[in-house]
C-alpha cells in the first residue's frame, strides 16, 4: 500500500517556523558554547603567568589569576570553611589571613583541606604554620562556593567553623583591612594539608546540551508533521 501525504498551508507553516527557530537556537548555542570554550582557553592560558600581588594591591586582579605574594601567616586567626567534601570524603578548608610584607593588606588564603575527624565533627586537627615571612603562589578567587547554610552561622571569630565566609565579614571581625579578592593556595608548605582545588567551568558543556535540546525538538515537529500528514492522507484515501 502506497503512503499518500496530505499538505495543508497552515500546519505546514507553524512546523516550518518551529524547525526554523529550533535550528536557529541550536545553531545560537552552539556559537555560545565556542565563544565560552575560547575565553576558557584564553583564560587557562594566562593562569600560565604567575603575577607577583606585591606591586598590584591597587590593579584590578580577575579571578583565577595565578599570583606570588610575599608575607606571613596570622596564627592567631585560623577559620575553617566546613561542609567542603573532596573526593567523597566529609571535610573542611583552613583559612587563615595573610599579612602581605611592606603593608598594611591582608589576604584571606585557603591553605588547603582537610578530613573531618568521623568521630567528632567539631574536633579540629592541628595543622603546622611557616614561620617567618614566607611566599606563596596561588589562584585568586572573588569569593568561595557558597554551601546551604544549617542552622544559625556561628559568630566569625578566630577558630570558628562556618560554612560561608567572605574577606568582608573577617575584616569587620578582625578590624584588618583585607583585599576583596582571596587565594586558594597552591603551593606545598608541608603542611599535610591536601590542594586539590575545583578547577574553573566553561559553561560551554551547557550551551551544547541546550543546542542539542533545540535540534532534537525541532525534529520531533519534523517527524510529527510528517507523520499526521500522512496519517490525513490514508484517511483522504479510505474516505
Amino acid at each position: 500500500m502506497s503512503l499518500s501525504f496530505q499538505f495543508r498551508l497552515i500546519p505546514s507553516i507553524a512546523a516550518l517556523l518551529l524547525i526554523c527557530t529550533g535550528l536557529s537556537l541550536a545553531q545560537w548555542q552552539t556559537r555560545r558554547a565556542e565563544q565560552r570554550e575560547q575565553v576558557a582557553l584564553q583564560r587557562e592560558q594566562a593562569q600560565r603567568v604567575i603575577m607577583p600581588l606585591n606591586s598590584n594591591l591597587h590593579a584590578a586582579i580577575e579571578p583565577y589569576t595565578q599570583l606570588r605574594v610575599r608575607g606571613e601567616f596570622v596564627a592567631d586567626w585560623p577559620l575553617y570553611l566546613d561542609n567542603r567534601p573532596l573526593h567523597g570524603v566529609s571535610g573542611r578548608y583552613l583559612l587563615m589571613p595573610f599579612h602581605i610584607a611592606d603593608s598594611n593588606q591582608y589576604l584571606l588564603v585557603a591553605r588547603g583541606w582537610q578530613a573531618r575527624d568521623p568521630q567528632d565533627r567539631l574536633k579540629l586537627a592541628p595543622v603546622p604554620l611557616p614561620q617567618g615571612e614566607i611566599e606563596i603562589i596561588g589562584t585568586a578567587r572573588s569569593g568561595f562556593d557558597h554551601v546551604m547554610q544549617l542552622g544559625q552561622p556561628e559568630q566569625v571569630r578566630p577558630g570558628a567553623l562556618v560554612q560561608n565566609i567572605s574577606a568582608a565579614e573577617v575584616a569587620q571581625a578582625s578590624g584588618k583591612q583585607f583585599l576583596s579578592i582571596m587565594l586558594e593556595q597552591t603551593s606545598d608548605s608541608a603542611d599535610g594539608l591536601q590542594r586539590d582545588w575545583a578547577k574553573a567551568s566553561s559553561g560551554a558543556e551547557k550551551n551544547r546540551a541546550y543546542a542539542f535540546q533545540w535540534l532534537a525538538l525541532s525534529l520531533m515537529v519534523f517527524i510529527f508533521y510528517v507523520v499526521t500528514g500522512i496519517r490525513r492522507g490514508q484517511q483522504a484515501a479510505n474516505n
